[in-house]
């Protein structure tokens, strides 16, 4: 396994594609994965569970966003 510190953890992809596009897919992931607030219950908790919808594990709403971010 080469060495993925540019990249992190698009470093999976190796050589393939170009640094470019998978720095860029580093900081899509990097913003999808953090902690989401919730908007209903407004602690932090939110899942995304497919491209686009979003389940708070505190108060248990379910509802639609954007398909990396929930806003």
């Amino acid at each position: 396994m080469g060495r993925t510190k540019k990249v992190k953890s698009a470093g999976r992809y190796g050589v393939r594609y170009g640094l470019k596009l998978r720095k860029k897919l580093l900081e899509v992931e990097k913003e999808q994965k953090k902690k989401h607030i919730c908007p209903n219950c407004k602690k932090p908790g939110l899942k995304r569970l497919a491209a686009g919808i979003w389940y708070c594990k505190k108060c248990g709403a379910k509802f639609a966003g954007k398909a990396y971010v929930p806003r």
